[in-house]
């Protein structure tokens, strides 16, 4: 075909599609899809949320990216880090001044990342942060494990910070458990991870964490724990140290060697089971760690472990050194050193603790030997105090009507199924409270807390400042609740300040290095914890148990009010008293709770109690117990008025329910001294109540619809019967 003829049908061909195309506009446009309504209602707020969220988490993401940006841009430079030294050096001081015990940084020698055994690096990672080499300064898996198990039993959000966490807040933070000093942790930790490598992080760690005993480094703590540099750790002394950061006071080999090797035996499993070890490396023999020896330290080390802590919680944020005044009377210490030793029994431990009358810590003794064992048994050992906890069964019965002249019998009793017998395992019928205190008689304490009810004994240990877990059975009245002795000694010095609540402590200022006061102790608003007639009245019963009781061999010659305490099988020997506004309590037993032969209240106890007081209250004036019990008047009250109170205090009423007073004329109104009707008083009424001016208990007594209860039957202890024949003999 030509050229022309093709020309012909391709000009044919667009003219088909023209037309073709102008059909289409001229058809009639096909059904379009419909556009789904907007969204309403719920999926509307949804979607807000949803974006919201997603808008918020978008600026959170960029407001952490830029503070970690921040935050690195001012960290120091690896090299500043390495030779800067975060530890405080403390001088604490005595109460007088005088320095009792200078506390500060230790440093070995500083290893390179690749001088340090590979051993001690794979402990410490292992036990501290399993995924230290994969996570980016937080642990998003560690966290969100320990938020969930806090939905637990736990109820609490356990430890979740990382090596690199730990290193920030050694570098830079203090140990404030606050959500601020949280987060800035966390941003720290993504700020080191940015600027820094995990080699680098590791080696600062390793060689700046602290150790205990004033090590920080694993240089220092090899030399202080086994006399050699960390260069040459084995295998089980690198799982010794890595132990070490979790409780450095708990898990210290040079206090405690079972305790370190359970802990290094935890650090090897865990190396084992994230093939760092063999099975067969997987162990401990205690009897290849050689500790180093050391010197004799003072005891004083008991206090300055119990108070120096809470500095964190007293302080701001500072890192120079700083002196610390503290409550501790050294010639007091140094008595109460000696007594302890003198007169704790063979194999056993001992432990005191005495308060001022404002709740200063005048003296503290933890243990036997602080080299040997470093835990204090005064403020963390939770030990049964036998019948001293009859403190508080009396409390609670004088508060509810007793008097220490009041009778009770001594007679064989059971309680749900138990029955407690006396230590002599006779009964002497009927004597008085006064008495059955004195001589610690269990029966009489098993009626009484029957009778006051032993949550009420309960209530009265915690309003006296017992924190640990206290039992209601009847049995908890011979004291088989654990308690801690500052515990004790503490609710004794209320009965000393006459029922007026006290407080310890043991720091009364801290300065810095230049002088400038950054802290002062300043006394907490006491509170009355119990009537001034049962404080005396306790009184009464703790002097007459010194005097002719249990505990006479807390004498001093002067006044003395304690009590003596004795478990079951002797494992535990308490005696708590006071004198001359010093309150002292003394515990003795064996820290494996074995029985100690011969071991009672009355005897170590309480002459440890005896050779410690006579030197703390030599200087002091000599002071007389307030023993009056001055009862209030509604204890003192014949029956009627007992029950009711006086009948010109309250109001009848009349046939048509109109409040009337007994003696009344007219109409319902009351005559005068003149004999002339007065308005009747008008009772007020709380806002928003209704106008009714008695209860509903009150009116149907007054108008005879509920006669008042029976009294009660006979019981073998009747406090109110005694109190009322009193007050029919005034």
């Amino acid at each position: 075909m030509s050229k022309r003829g093709d020309r012909m049908v391709n000009s044919n061909k667009r003219g088909s599609r023209r037309a073709a195309a102008a059909r289409n506009q001229n058809a009639t446009p096909p059904s379009r899809k419909r556009k789904p309504p907007p969204a309403t209602g719920a999926k509307l707020w949804l979607k807000r949320i949803v974006i919201g969220s997603l808008a918020a988490a978008l600026l959170g993401v960029i407001a952490l990216a830029v503070a970690v940006g921040f935050a690195a841009q001012s960290l120091p430079s690896y090299y500043q880090l390495k030779a800067t030294q975060t530890a405080q050096t403390i001088v604490v001081r005595a109460r007088d001044g005088r320095e009792i015990v200078e506390l500060g940084p230790s440093f070995g020698e500083w290893l390179d990342y690749d001088e340090i055994p590979q051993v001690m690096k794979d402990a410490m990672v292992a036990v501290e942060d399993r995924r230290f080499y994969g996570h980016f300064g937080v642990d998003p898996i560690r966290l969100t494990g320990a938020v969930l198990e806090a939905f637990g039993a736990d109820k609490r959000i356990g430890g979740t910070s990382t090596i690199t966490q730990q290193l920030a807040r050694n570098l830079f933070l203090n140990n404030n458990r606050s959500l601020d000093r949280k987060l800035r942790e966390a941003i720290l930790a993504l700020a080191l991870e940015w600027k820094f490598s995990k080699e680098q992080i590791l080696e600062l760690y390793l060689n700046k964490v602290y150790f205990g005993g004033g090590a920080y480094g694993i240089d220092s703590a090899s030399r202080n724990f086994f006399s050699h540099p960390a260069t040459q750790l084995s295998t089980g002394e690198a799982a010794i140290i890595a132990g070490l950061v979790k409780a450095p006071s708990r898990y210290s080999p040079t206090a405690d060697v079972d305790k370190a090797v359970a802990r290094a035996a935890t650090v090897l499993r865990l190396m084992r089971e994230q093939g760092y070890i063999s099975a067969g490396e997987a162990s401990v023999d205690v009897d290849a760690v050689n500790l180093k020896l050391r010197e004799t330290e003072n005891s004083v080390r008991y206090f300055t472990d119990y108070v120096l802590p809470q500095l964190d919680l007293l302080l701001p944020e500072t890192f120079e050194p700083i002196e610390v005044w503290t409550t501790l009377d050294v010639e007091m210490q140094e008595a109460a050193t000696a007594a302890i030793s003198a007169n704790t029994p063979k194999g056993a431990q001992g432990a005191l603790v005495s308060l001022d009358r404002d709740g200063a810590i005048l003296a503290m003794v933890g243990g036997t030997d602080y080299v040997e064992s470093n835990y204090n048994r005064a403020t963390s050992a939770q030990r049964q105090p036998g019948s001293a906890w009859k403190l508080f069964v009396y409390l609670a019965a004088l508060e509810a009507g007793y008097t220490p002249d009041d009778p009770v019998v001594d007679t064989p009793v059971t309680i749900d199924g138990w029955t407690p017998r006396n230590s002599n395992g006779k009964f002497v019928g009927e004597i008085d409270v006064r008495t059955a205190f004195a001589y610690s008689i269990n029966t009489v304490a098993a009626s009484l807390g029957q009778d006051v009810g032993f949550s009420s004994v309960a209530s009265m240990a915690r309003r006296f400042g017992i924190s640990s877990p206290i039992s209601t059975y009847p049995s908890m009245v011979l004291g088989t609740s654990e308690v801690r002795l500052i515990d004790m000694t503490r609710a004794f010095a209320a009965i000393s300040e006459k029922g007026t609540s006290v407080e310890p402590y043991g720091i009364t200022r801290v300065t810095t290095a230049s002088g400038e006061e950054i802290y002062r102790h300043e006394r907490g608003r006491a509170s009355q914890l119990v009537p001034a007639y049962v404080a005396a009245g306790i009184t009464d019963l703790l002097q007459t148990a010194v005097n002719t009781g249990t505990g006479r061999a807390a004498q001093i010659g002067r006044p003395v009010a304690g009590k003596t305490g004795t478990t079951s099988s002797n494992k535990d020997g308490y005696f708590v008293g006071f004198s001359s506004g010093i309150t002292t309590g003394v515990w003795m037993g064996r820290d494996d709770a074995k029985a100690v032969g011969g071991l009672q209240g009355g005897r170590a106890p309480a002459q440890a109690f005896s050779a410690y007081m006579r030197e703390a209250v030599k200087g002091r004036p000599i002071e007389q117990f307030d023993t009056e019990v001055k009862l209030p008047g509604w204890m003192l009250e014949p029956d009627d008025e007992y029950l009711y109170g006086d009948p010109g205090d309250y109001y009848f009423i009349d046939e048509q329910g109109n409040l009337v007073e007994p003696s009344r004329g007219e109409g319902g109104q009351p005559f005068g001294v003149d004999g002339e009707q007065v308005p009747r008083p008008q009772i007020p009424v709380a806002p928003g109540e209704a106008g009714q001016a008695a209860s509903d208990d009150f009116l149907e007594r007054a108008t005879g619809q509920r006669q008042p209860p029976e009294p009660p039957m006979p019981r073998t202890i009747r406090p109110s019967d005694a109190a009322r024949e009193r007050a029919g003999q005034q």
